[in-house]
């Protein structure tokens, strides 16, 4: 089976003067399947996000390259990575990133927007199935952080996109609604043979995904969870 996505070499270095200082990447080979899914452990500042974000397209490795579905994603215009994004990847932020001046419906149906998809059946099923049935016309500000949460794993799962990039998905929530969340990300992974990378700490995540993998001083290394 040919790779869904795919990592070569990819390195990144941030730096504030004509050194590389920081190198949370350091050459990262790695391959998902449609539908394999794979968790990240690893300490914080350890690259994670860095990861989740150049597989996503949202930043770019100073090195290396990405591969989506046969196509180098690295080497793609900025239209053509907003398209990527905005189609083939279901982003769950550890900060929500939701438009404060949309509702919690308009909020999850702006990706189904974008792409044209004007029913929004789905939308109203994926916010009962976290709890927030009957939150359609509120604001995020006037919700909880734990629902923000909530509205942002539903709207990145409305779309049915191919790659699921879940960055703590449950890092704001209760152990049950946690539990909750994740068996949902688990019920959408298996009726439309998503892909899933998931950053956590957590050890209640473990069972969601066969291979686990750590970050290690810039380097993916395979790994079995332990606190």
């Amino acid at each position: 089976m040919k790779p869904l996505l795919r990592l070569v070499d990819v390195r990144k270095c941030y730096s504030s003067g004509p050194k590389c200082e920081i190198f949370p990447l350091a050459g990262i080979n790695f391959e998902l399947c449609q539908g394999e899914r794979a968790i990240l452990f690893g300490k914080s500042g350890s690259g994670k996000s860095t990861f989740l974000n150049i597989v996503g397209g949202v930043d770019s490795p100073t090195k290396g390259k990405v591969y989506f579905d046969n196509r180098e994603i690295t080497a793609m215009s900025h239209v053509g990575l907003a398209y990527y994004r905005r189609k083939e990847v279901g982003f769950i932020f550890q900060s929500f990133n939701l438009f404060p001046t949309l509702t919690v419906g308009e909020n999850v149906t702006l990706p189904l927007d974008m792409l044209g998809i004007a029913d929004y059946t789905r939308a109203h099923e994926l916010l009962a199935a976290v709890g927030l049935d009957g939150y359609w016309n509120k604001f995020p500000e006037a919700i909880s952080g734990g629902e923000q949460q909530r509205v942002a794993i539903a709207r990145a799962l409305a779309k049915t996109p191919k790659l699921i990039l879940a960055d703590e998905p449950t890092g704001n929530l209760d152990q049950a609604t946690g539990n909750g969340i994740l068996k949902l990300i688990d019920q959408v992974c298996r009726e439309s043979n998503a892909s899933l990378i998931m950053v956590t700490h957590s050890a209640d995540a473990v069972w969601l995904a066969p291979r686990h993998y750590r970050l290690k001083s810039g380097l993916l290394v395979e790994d079995n969870y332990t606190n």
